[in-house]
């Protein structure tokens, strides 16, 4: 195992520049997972790791050694793709030993390897099956036990789970990270899917055009967002963005443009009467009937474990989401209040968080 660090990397197609000066620290053993919405560069950035692209500016460190120009066979990484890139024509024990035999292990020793990754991964009585048998998470099972008889440095997965249907990708999400909690192993996790980011990683790097918005802990992501950017990618239902002008004669609160207003905590950064953009979580909201603020129903979505109901505060749409299942309809009101000490404020301008 060991660590990769990126200094200053850059990439461009043509005059298209994709990553923009990128500095990360992924230390060994972490599990570092890379977001961003489609086009931000988590992909190219994980194929320079890997040497399928090259890198135009910066360096690629694996431990102390600078990989830049290695060959693929030789940075000693493990990759797992979106489409599982298996050998249609061979067995589950041969796709699992075909690179260990690439490599020239002798073939006690891939045997063994072979074994140990298939009962790790519970293939044990699918070895001698074909891909075309096996279902979407076997086939996905069977990628992941490629990689890990090879014994890398470091994983690398592009997207592993986006072929899977919902129920198959929760289990995957939790299979996966077992096997790294097992393992140890340092990995770097490309995915669009915030959730599985939130739920597998040590620490997530949000990407926008080729750009690190922020890196941290899931739950510092969360909480504290460092740009409007951020806090409307992390989280599912997204954060509700109400523009409005900060105002600070007396009690801090926001003005929204239909003269609403909006609770804040002590302390905001800005001017009054500054253009913001007023943060509130779908779950922080209370339904207040003393103070609360008049919004309308629009859609009511109950999931069971909450009830996520879309609602017209004013002229703006928003999500709020309960605990407690509540009895609204389409077309009722709420008396909704957002809880101060959650809120966020950005500057409506850069984006830029202010609290």
């Amino acid at each position: 195992m060991a660590s990769i660090t990126l200094r200053h990397l850059s990439k461009q197609f043509g005059s298209t520049p994709v990553i923009r000066g990128i500095d990360i620290d992924i230390r060994d053993g972490e599990f570092v997972a890379l977001v961003g919405p489609s086009g931000c560069g988590k992909s190219t950035l994980l194929r320079m790791i890997a040497g399928l692209e090259s890198v135009d500016g910066g360096d690629i460190l694996l431990g102390e050694r600078r990989i830049n120009d290695a060959a693929p066979r030789d940075r000693d990484l493990a990759m797992v793709f979106q489409n599982y890139a298996l050998y249609p024509h061979m067995t589950v024990a041969d796709n699992l030993g075909f690179g260990l035999r690439i490599q020239g292990v002798p073939a006690d020793e891939a045997a063994r390897r072979v074994r140990q990754a298939a009962d790790t991964l519970g293939l044990g009585e699918l070895l001698q099956r074909r891909p075309s048998q096996l279902s979407g998470g076997q086939r996905q099972r069977v990628a992941m036990g490629r990689a890990i008889v090879r014994q890398p440095q470091a994983f690398l997965f592009d997207e592993p789970l986006s072929n899977l249907d919902a129920k198959l990708r929760v289990q995957m999400r939790t299979e996966i990270k077992a096997l790294h909690q097992r393992l140890g192993t340092t990995t770097v996790y490309v995915t669009h899917d915030q959730v599985e980011a939130m739920t597998m990683a040590d620490r997530i790097v949000v990407l926008k055009d080729g750009v690190v918005e922020q890196a941290g802990a899931p739950l510092e992501l969360y909480d504290r967002p460092r740009n409007a950017f951020v806090a409307g990618f992390i989280g599912s239902p997204a954060m509700n963005f109400i523009p409005g002008r900060l105002q600070l004669d007396g009690a801090p609160h926001v003005l929204t443009d239909d003269g609403l207003r909006l609770p804040l905590a002590q302390g905001p950064r800005g001017a009054h009467g500054d253009r913001v953009l007023y943060g509130a979580r779908p779950e922080h909201f209370e339904i207040d009937a003393g103070r609360g603020l008049s919004a309308d129903v629009v859609v009511v979505e109950p999931t069971g474990s909450e009830t996520q109901v879309a609602l017209r505060l004013g002229a703006q749409p928003i999500m709020a989401a309960f605990r407690d299942r509540i009895a609204a309809r389409p077309g009722d009101r709420l008396a909704l209040w957002p809880v101060a000490a959650e809120a966020h404020l950005f500057d409506a301008a850069g984006g830029q968080r202010l609290n």
